[in-house]
């Protein structure tokens, strides 16, 4: 895999994705020459992971940059890709790379017709905007997709994604949206899931929900995906139908708001289990009708 020559880097924006990529590629040995930021956290992000950087406008960036990194909300990325070309921000012979799970190449399509190699680069992680993400980017993959058949601009993008020390991994162009609905599905609901089972916990007495969830929790997850559905467990895969209908009566009663939710997740539980060979045939009736009971 060919080494990028080292190059000036401008940012746009320094939210909690662009200065933290920034950071990493400058301590790959690129040089960050410019970003961009407005807000108040913007600033202060930049000056803790970039500093010494100007900050400057988002063309003013981008004619400064060799790479120019487009950390920006899915929505907006299309609008500031046509105001750079507009401006006339955009050169030949730059690389242009976007963060965005969401979004393949395409969105890139008037900077690459000005002559710019067109990249997205989407890391798999969360981010605080802070330093310790330096180190959590050293664990992580990145989605990399290039325009279909340019294997040159692959073969930037992953190493790029080297440089950085984290794991380039291939995704084509047309599989971009299954590849961040998945991510999104996995990593923010489960956020979700999790606060509410604290919220429940909290409201059953425990002052410390954490410490009753983060064992339980990290040993399911690391069980999932080293077993795939073998790994279920707790009453719909026993096919405990009594403990089924009493988890939906406390429900109804003190956190009727998350009966939804529940009652989704314990049929998608059920299906699962049932195709894993888990949740007896005999019982699966019976479990699935407690599901369903009074749902309204």
């Amino acid at each position: 895999m060919s080494r990028p020559a080292r190059l000036a880097v401008g940012v746009v924006s320094a939210g909690r994705v662009g200065a933290v990529l920034g950071a990493a590629l400058a301590r790959a040995g690129h040089t960050v020459v410019a970003a961009s930021g407005v807000s108040r956290d913007s600033v202060r992000r930049a000056e803790e992971l970039l500093p010494d950087v100007p900050l400057l406008s988002p063309p003013d960036v981008a004619q400064a940059a060799d790479l120019v990194l487009l950390a920006l909300p899915d929505d907006a990325l299309a609008g500031m890709v046509r105001g750079l070309v507009a401006t006339d921000a955009m050169r030949p012979g730059q690389i242009v790379v976007h963060t965005s799970g969401a979004h393949g190449v395409d969105v890139l399509a008037p900077a690459a017709q000005r002559g710019a190699l067109p990249l997205a680069l989407h890391p798999v992680m969360t981010f605080t905007g802070r330093a310790e993400d330096l180190e959590r980017i050293v664990a992580c993959c990145f989605g990399v997709t290039a325009a279909e058949g340019d294997e040159a601009a692959w073969s930037v993008g992953e190493a790029l994604v080297v440089e950085m020390g984290a794991e380039p991994v291939r995704v084509p162009p047309a599989a971009r949206p299954l590849y961040h609905t998945a991510l999104v599905h996995g990593a923010n609901h489960l956020v979700t899931l999790v606060g509410e089972s604290a919220d429940l916990l909290r409201a059953a007495g425990v002052a410390e929900p954490a410490r009753l969830l983060g064992p339980l929790l990290s040993a399911a997850l690391d069980n999932a995906l080293r077993h795939g559905d073998r790994a279920l467990t707790g009453p719909v895969a026993r096919g405990d139908a009594g403990t089924v209908r009493a988890h939906l009566e406390v429900l109804a009663e003190h956190a009727p708001h998350m009966l939804p939710g529940y009652r989704v997740l314990a049929a998608r539980t059920a299906r699962r289990a049932q195709d894993a060979g888990l949740l007896r045939a005999d019982l699966a009736p019976d479990v699935i009708a407690a599901i369903e009971e009074d749902e309204k």
